[in-house]
């Protein structure tokens, strides 16, 4: 009976929020008191006529502040007069203000119109044209429902928007794509664990990229439609920022000086990482570790879910099968290995009047209550659990102190934090009233009670396409209370990104001047600030061994950069031919990590001797441009840059425009990886130029054109951009010992002859370290090498070329003085071993 009721209420709710009908019979605004200021204008906004209070109450003065923040970013934010309506705390998501530019030395241009049936209207122009206009559509201000809608091509080509599983090029058609924070295993097309308001569209044209965020943090629908982008939000205002581009890169760049730039990542994080959600013991992952080392496999880190804990409570070990003493003897072998150890942790805190971490916690005030000011308790792994408080005056010193004894009592390397939307397991506060330290009996089976329709903030007029009976479902309850005031309704989808800065606080204050590495499955805007990302609980399929590309490029919009997909699929039964295909692509995610659940068959590479070689292989490869990699990263610190580009990133076209099954590293590597069951070629697409095979260094001319190469099972294709000098160095078993090993250039010529490159190298681990920018250029046959900027002494040097592309080489003499040294001459390559070119100073190298 329940879900017949809670079903029909489903169909009834998305009716209403397909219709959209508030912007045909809404009266719109009208513009008055208009004020300039130094960066732009100002002005009030009037209700054009009577409300209609389609989904709650029109508000009926608004401000408008038209600001140029910079020369390529235009803020515009409209806001109810009386400032009731939640905005998000700058302590929250720093923004970033900009100068301030003046209007005539934009890229931008500001408009505004009014017409009788409409009413207010804005139009954002870029070199004449408008990249961002709302003219002949209404705009809705209520307290629970905003609606702004923005003229884009009809076949737009529009990227970002989510978190949402989902093919790259958003479908233009007809799609809404949902923000509200949900645990949900990476359903196709909904919304799961984050919310990022952000997108960036390709206009056909120009060939040119522009972006827009809106800053707000409650549930929302992003709608699309032919010719139309509609944003439909259920409260806050309207907070706009958009940027000029006018490449993907500028956009990118625009974005996270914003909202922040990606932190800086410890250099082991860009090893290989192993885990699983059901090892019974140390002793396993033990055996899981030596199993690595056996079939030759590179490991860096072992990572242990909730097992090693005692009955699921954070900050505890199992004594039996988790003994505190034989964690820190694994930890111990890991590090005199040069590998690491990092452990799971979730927000939610076990009620329970013998535990610590519980009992601290509520006699300091730190847990989200009810309504009634009593706690809330919800249902996650432990039982009744509790929930901590971001926003309450003693959570952090709390939340420090309770990691500070776990660090305390182990010193592990990484954080990552699960559950963290936040995740429960029934809806409401179905913990209370019964005794603190009950236990339910069918954990996570909770019946559903019956939806109160008339509570507005439990379910407000508008539904947005939250697939769950209601918006409280799988989460804490929208109408719980922070210490604050607020209600959860405006801020649930904060929640994980103040649990990651909340982290990241103590760890930077427990270890000063070391490099945080904290993995979290929630994020918002600006979280790339504070942490990296899995895409969560995904399935062994090859549907989702694709998607996980665009969920990659996704995050690369986003400004989480240092993101991955859980390599051979989290459910389900990974094939042996599905696992090597995914060990092959995963082996290039920024973050790469095999990880799957309990009650499946395990899946480490070492399982079948396929997958392994597969593995071997395409882990030889990413860890030979462990240096390259490195160096891109460090553009995404400065820049906000993603490591994994799509093509159309770099080859702005409609060729590329939907591409989300070829990858970039940077701008220089191409992945090409088998998406299809039984494949044993792939057909990949190159743009134009010269692209050269890493293994053979046989060329390809590219002329958008589709080609076929031969993908047997152990094999990925992977390709170097004719006009690149990429570092590399002998790949080894860990990073450390990477990094100890001479730099071998692969100079990749362009079909004129040139190419250029760069190499970042600092400590890979501190905050306050020397580090070295150097510049390599190769033009008729002269490789220069210069040092850009900073101090550090490079220890590496750098002792042979690979040479693409180039031929007729004999001699080799550096900064005009001949050197003895090897030249090996294939039909592809040339290869120079026996060198010695320091990087600390300029070289001027002579190949003839």
């Amino acid at each position: 009976m329940y879900f017949v009721k809670a079903l029909g209420l489903i169909v009834l709710l998305c009716g209403w929020a397909a219709a959209s009908g508030a912007s045909k019979r809404c009266p719109g605004y009208i513009a008055t008191r208009i004020t300039e200021t130094e960066n732009g204008f100002t002005a009030s906004l009037k209700l054009n006529g009577q409300p209609c209070d389609k989904y709650g109450q029109d508000i009926a003065s608004l401000s408008l502040s038209v600001r140029f923040d910079t020369s390529n970013r235009l803020h515009v934010h409209i806001s109810d007069t009386e400032k009731t309506q939640y905005q998000i705390p700058q302590w929250i998501v720093p923004l970033d203000e900009g100068v301030g530019a003046d209007k005539h030395h934009s890229s931008l241009e500001f408009t505004h119109t009014h017409d009788k049936t409409n009413g207010f209207g804005f139009r954002v122009q870029r070199d004449g044209e408008a990249i961002f206009d709302t003219t002949g559509h209404v705009l809705v201000f209520e307290d629970q429902y905003l609606e702004l809608t923005s003229k884009v091509a009809v076949d737009a080509n529009i990227y970002g928007l989510g978190e949402s599983p989902n093919w790259f090029r958003r479908n233009p058609d007809n799609t809404t794509i949902t923000l509200w924070n949900r645990d949900a295993a990476d359903p196709f097309g909904e919304n799961v664990y984050g919310s990022h308001a952000v997108y960036m569209e390709l206009r056909s044209e120009s060939a040119k990229f522009h972006g827009c965020y809106l800053h707000n943090s409650h549930g929302m629908d992003v709608v699309l439609a032919p010719g139309t982008v509609q944003y439909r939000v259920l409260g806050g205002t309207l907070d706009l920022y958009i940027f000029s581009g006018p490449t993907a890169l500028d956009v990118i760049d625009q974005y996270t000086q914003l909202v922040g730039r990606p932190a800086r990542i410890p250099y082991w994080a860009l090893g290989f990482h192993n885990c699983r959600y059901g090892y019974t013991s140390v002793r396993e992952v033990n055996q899981v570790i030596a199993n690595y080392s056996r079939a030759r496999i590179p490991l860096e880190a072992a990572w242990t879910d909730i097992e090693y804990m005692d009955k699921t409570r954070d900050f505890t070990f199992d004594a039996v099968n988790y003994p505190v003493s034989e964690m820190k003897k694994q930890l111990d072998a890991l590090h005199s290995r040069g590998q690491k150890m990092v452990l799971i942790t979730d927000p939610a805190i076990h009620v329970d009047d013998a535990y610590g971490t519980f009992v601290r916690g509520r006699d300091q005030d730190v847990f989200i209550k009810n309504a009634d000011g009593s706690l809330y308790v919800g249902q996650v792994w432990p039982g009744y659990t509790v929930f901590p408080d971001w926003f309450a005056a003693n959570t952090s010193e709390w939340w420090s102190d309770e990691l500070r004894r776990y660090f305390d009592t182990l010193s592990i390397d990484g954080m990552w934090i699960d559950m963290n939307e936040p995740a429960s397991f029934c809806t409401g506060s179905c913990g209370s009233n019964w005794p603190i330290n009950e236990i339910p009996a069918r954990l996570s089976t909770a019946s559903h009670r019956f939806i109160n329709t008339t509570n507005r903030m439990l379910v407000p007029p508008y539904a947005i396409n939250n697939p769950e009976p209601e918006l409280s479902d799988k989460t804490v309850e929208t109408t719980a209370i922070h210490a604050t005031g607020v209600t959860e309704y405006h801020v649930h989808n904060l929640y994980g990104h103040m649990e990651s800065r909340a982290t990241r606080d103590f760890l930077l204050a427990y270890r000063r001047n070391q490099r945080p590495f904290i993995l979290s499955r929630s994020t918002f805007a600006g979280s790339g600030a504070l942490a990296s990302h899995w895409t969560g609980d995904n399935s062994a399929s090859w549907t989702d061994l694709h998607v996980s590309i665009a969920s990659v490029f996704d995050f690369g919009v986003f400004g989480i950069p240092m993101v991955g997909a859980d390599i051979c699929g989290f459910y389900g039964n990974a094939t042996e031919e599905l696992c090597a295909r995914w060990m092959e692509l995963g082996a290039f995610y920024p973050f790469a990590r095999s990880h799957n659940a309990k009650g499946y068959a395990p899946q480490e590479p070492y399982r079948w001797a396929s997958v392994a070689k597969a593995t071997r292989r395409a882990l030889r490869v990413r860890y030979a441009l462990l240096a390259y990699m490195y160096s891109t990263y460090q553009d995404a610190v400065d820049h906000g840059w993603p490591v994994a580009r799509p093509l159309v990133f770099e080859f702005p076209s409609t060729h590329f425009a939907s591409n989300d099954k070829q990858m970039l590293i940077g701008r220089c590597i191409l992945v090409s990886p088998v998406l299809t069951k039984g494949a044993r070629s792939v057909d990949a697409v190159f743009p134009p130029g010269r692209w050269y095979d890493w293994y053979t260094h046989a060329h390809v001319d590219g002329h958008n054109a589709m080609v076929t190469l031969d993908a047997p099972l152990e094999h990925i294709n992977v390709h170097i951009r004719g006009g690149c000098i990429v570092p590399t160095q002998r790949p080894e078993m860990t990073t450390t010992q990477v990094r100890q090993n001479d730099y071998e250039l692969v100079v990749a010529t362009h079909a004129n002859g040139t190419a250029v490159g760069q190499l970042y190298v600092d400590d890979g681990e501190s905050f306050d370290m020397r580090h070295r920018w150097v510049d390599f250029s190769y033009d008729a046959n002269v490789l220069y090498v210069a040092p850009r900027s900073g101090t550090m002494h490079v220890e590496r040097p750098v002792a042979s070329l690979v040479l693409l592309g180039v031929v007729g080489v004999r001699t080799v003499s550096v900064n005009g003085v001949r050197v003895e040294c090897s030249i090996a001459v294939t039909p592809n390559s040339v290869a120079v071993t026996g060198l010695n070119i320091d990087l600390n100073t300029k070289s001027r190298i002579i190949v003839s």
